[in-house]
């Protein structure tokens, strides 16, 4: 724009219509500035199938890029960026390829290792708190009534970097006594439906996924019933390093707001809450734990 600028004006002839034409220069390039939308780029990975994801998130990028070209006082435009897997959205983040994210918290506490500047925007709210469940499933028809008894048996975990599909769950694995070598197999399938379409269709014998796919599948009548739950922490919201501090702060007031509108509560059915990084540290603990898995 400034090159274009620049060669538009004819070239001053004395001091005085140089300075003529850098005063004019400047307020044009003020103008064009002051009228430029501000794009932003939101990453996420497909925990579950992509054209899901995309429904669950295109209402509230709307919302969110409408409160904030108010608060902006300038045009907010946003595309969705779907990662095949964990790791690449990770990377994209870590990278400032994207501008900001939504991830679970393993990856929160993987991408801070790769880049300690991202920052967290807002947490979500679950029932006005940070805790939400994670669960193990075994087929409806199975005899195991306990999670000792699936020593021996076959397991389904999620993504390798998966906090619930990975980390928890072999965690609470490990305080039922049970550790890989107990296990007759177990393999990592990637997102949360394929493990309980995979319990369901028998294919093992048990596995890890969110509660709230569990609930899913069940009311599409994929035979699957719950073993046992564990505790998780909700998801942040992460903002690149990248990302300008008036922006990420428009984008945290509108988050916070108490106006949650009814597409703020399809992707946090309570809003959003201030996260820190301490709310992570029982997940760092299962990380580390689950190494012995």
């Amino acid at each position: 724009m400034s090159q274009f600028l620049l060669s538009s004006l004819p070239f001053p002839r004395s001091l005085g219509g140089f300075r003529l034409a850098l005063a004019v220069t400047a307020g044009l390039l003020h103008a064009a500035s002051a009228q430029a939308d501000t794009e932003l780029v939101f990453g996420t990975y497909a925990a579950d199938k992509p054209t899901a994801t995309v429904r669950q998130y295109q209402p509230f990028l709307s919302f969110l890029s409408e409160r904030m070209s108010e608060r902006l006082g300038e045009p907010v435009t946003i595309r969705l960026k779907i990662a095949k897997e964990y790791g690449e959205g990770i990377r994209q983040l870590a990278a400032g390829e994207v501008d900001f994210a939504r991830f679970g918290p393993a990856s929160y506490v993987h991408v801070m290792k790769e880049n300690p500047d991202i920052r967290i925007v807002a947490m979500e709210s679950k029932n006005g708190g940070k805790r939400f469940n994670g669960v193990i499933v075994v087929h409806a028809d199975s005899p195991v009534q306990s999670v000792e008894e699936l020593a021996g048996q076959s397991f389904a975990f999620g993504d390798e970097l998966s906090t619930i599909g990975r980390y928890l769950a072999q965690e609470y694995l490990l305080e039922a006594g049970i550790s890989s070598e107990d296990l007759a197999e177990f393999a990592y399938l990637g997102r949360h439906d394929l493990v309980g379409e995979a319990v369901g269709a028998g294919k093992y014998a048990a596995g890890a996924l969110k509660e709230s796919t569990y609930k899913k599948l069940a009311d599409k009548g994929v035979p699957i019933r719950v073993l046992a739950s564990f505790e998780n922490v909700t998801k942040p919201w992460l903002a690149s390093a990248d990302m300008a501090p008036e922006v990420l702060e428009a984008m945290r007031q509108v988050m916070l707001s108490s106006e949650n509108e009814e597409r703020v509560r399809k992707i946090s059915k309570n809003g959003f809450l201030t996260g820190a990084d301490e709310d992570y540290d029982i997940i760092r603990r299962a990380m580390e734990r689950s190494l012995a898995f």
